[in-house]
């Protein structure tokens, strides 16, 4: 009997983790999309790519004889929440989600809340400024339409061709970040605006801490839509879910 565990967050990473220090005899392996070249090492073992869409993650799910899946997806993940809700009804296998709290602005913070990318290239204005983009490498085609600006962009992998413009510098770097080091690096970059993911969490929170110090402005492009599914905040959660599911038993009777 086998779990199956959607990665490629910090949740995922955390579950690894605990999974190998509380619950070894659960047989466990992580999914990964395949976007990060370089990702972190994992205990349990690791299959990359795709499923080939609801029929192929169903056919996936009886072959390998998978007894639950825990979405612990990127809060961004806009695809594979619903093919997982989909194959796990179809096929009766239990489905967990882990769903991190989103960021809330604060006092003294200057967000503008816009639906997705697009509205994020439009929100930034005719007028050149200098933006920071803290998104990934995946959204920055976008902002080709947008060549009055000058660019600093933060990614984990290289960016290569996706955005093409001249005037663009890019930081490759993996979280997560001090709130003291992005104020300075804000500062001495001149960034007059930044743009984020509401991906919530704390190993990226220093930028909107070192923003709201320096009186900028965030343009927050806010999550996609999620399945109606069951889900915890919390990966401490997912152990007694699995022990619920009647599936597993630890030996501390969990």
């Amino acid at each position: 009997m086998t779990v199956l565990i959607l990665g490629g967050t910090s949740e995922a990473a955390a579950l690894d983790q605990l999974l190998a220090e509380q619950a070894p005899d659960i047989r466990a392996l992580i999914s990964l999309a395949g976007h990060t070249v370089d990702p972190r090492p994992l205990n349990l073992p690791v299959r990359t790519g795709g499923f080939g869409g609801i029929d192929g993650l169903r056919r996936y799910l009886v072959e390998q004889g998978i007894v639950a899946v825990v979405d612990a997806t990127h809060p961004f993940a806009a695809i594979m929440p619903f093919h997982a809700e989909a194959a796990c009804k179809a096929e009766g296998v239990p489905l967990l989600a882990i769903r991190r709290g989103s960021w809330k602005p604060q006092n003294g913070d200057r967000w503008k809340s816009v639906p997705d990318i697009q509205a994020a290239v439009g929100a930034l204005g005719t007028e050149p400024r200098r933006v920071f983009l803290t998104i990934g490498r995946l959204e920055l085609p976008a902002f080709a339409d947008a060549p009055q600006h000058r660019y600093l962009v933060r990614a984990i992998e290289p960016i290569g061709d996706r955005l093409p413009l001249h005037g663009v510098t890019v930081i490759q770097q993996r979280g997560p970040f001090d709130t003291d080091d992005e104020e300075d690096l804000m500062r001495r970059e001149g960034v007059e605006v930044l743009v984020s993911k509401n991906s919530g969490g704390s190993a990226t929170a220093g930028k909107l801490v070192a923003a709201r110090r320096l009186g900028l402005p965030v343009i927050m492009v806010e999550r996609p839509p999620k399945p109606d599914v069951e889900y915890v905040d919390h990966i401490d959660q997912v152990l007694p879910w699995l022990v619920a599911q009647g599936l597993f038993v630890t030996e501390r009777g969990v």
